[in-house]
């Protein structure tokens, strides 16, 4: 009889001792719909499947929102774009005067790529064309546009103060009608799916883009210091895209802080880097991920050391 006890007592603390040694994650992300919880909930399955560590959603208004306890460690990972995270860590823009300095990259999932876009035989051929026309100003939720469409125009010598503005309701996020043939919308062809079924709706039967001059890229800087110009091709994928022409890119990531375990950097480099095919399957912006780019430097963002020992690891990493 002590021995039956005796045994089970050890059973039930091993059970314990293995319980509490399974890793754990929570990985922030905006609301469910959006390209960042899509993303999320990807990264999530494989960490849960591929590396045994139980990865959770936790799904917030927008990336302002779960930025800030990504930097206190009351959640593990994130995912944002590398504009919101720089001004994020230096205290800048939305985040002026709040600066997060704990915040660490992870890996670069894939460009969001934004664009200005007319109806399809439109007589605004190029940015210039744009001067003095109605174009859609004004976003309140998603305040990232603005800077992107002041790095556009200023390619062209022009503000957004040269258009006559017209207040959006978002268009860029989910047009369910064709735009106004005198106004224009930004757009990232990264979206959603849920997103990008209404843009594809007008983008394929009606809409053609105002590309961006390859000889720009300085004056993008200017606005928005971590842009950079992306050769689009027309094809299936690229509606509205009807001759090859450069897009305004940034990159969205995965990001930590200085209080994620260097074990879960570490696995999320790595189900990442091995999962290529089977990321863009479950969700279509990952087809743009670039596995021998997913360690890009982001200056001034400091890489997380998990991140980094993966990518020496496999010699992909170009830091120091």
């Amino acid at each position: 009889m002590k021995l039956t006890v005796m045994l089970g007592a050890a059973a039930l603390t091993l059970g314990i001792v293995g319980a509490a040694s399974a890793q754990q994650t929570s990985i922030g992300t905006s609301a469910p719909g959006s390209i960042y919880h899509s993303s999320g909930t990807v990264i999530a399955k494989l960490l849960t499947e591929k590396a045994g560590i139980k990865a959770t959603i936790q799904p917030f208004a927008s990336p302002n929102v779960y930025i800030p306890a990504v930097n206190t460690g009351e959640i593990m990972l994130g995912t944002a774009n590398i504009a919101e995270l720089q001004w994020a860590l230096k205290g800048q823009e939305h985040f002026s005067g709040r600066p997060h300095p704990e915040l660490r990259g992870i890996a670069v999932m894939y460009p969001l790529r934004s664009a200005i876009f007319v109806r399809k035989g439109s007589d605004i051929k190029t940015l210039q064309d744009l001067k003095g026309r109605a174009a859609v100003d004004g976003f309140t939720s998603q305040k990232i546009i603005l800077p992107l469409l002041d790095a556009m125009y200023a390619t062209v010598g022009m503000t957004r103060r040269t258009c006559a503005r017209c207040r959006s309701r978002a268009w860029s996020r989910a047009p369910t009608r064709s735009p106004p043939a005198s106004r224009t919308c930004s757009s990232s062809r990264s979206a959603p799916r849920s997103r990008a079924r209404p843009t594809r709706r007008w983008a394929a039967s009606a809409c053609s883009r105002c590309p961006i001059r390859p000889e720009a890229l300085a004056k993008v800087r200017e606005h928005f210091p971590p842009g950079y110009l992306r050769l689009e091709n027309p094809s299936p994928a690229n509606v509205g895209v009807l001759e090859p022409g450069y897009s305004l890119a940034y990159d969205a990531l995965v990001f930590g802080s200085t209080k994620t375990p260097d074990e879960v950097a570490y696995q999320t480099a790595k189900v990442m880097y091995e999962n290529a095919k089977a990321m863009g399957e479950q969700f279509p912006p990952f087809r743009l991920f670039d596995p021998k780019n997913m360690g890009k430097l982001q200056a001034p963002l400091e890489h997380h050391p998990g991140a980094i020992k993966f990518y020496k690891e496999i010699g992909i990493w170009s830091g120091k």
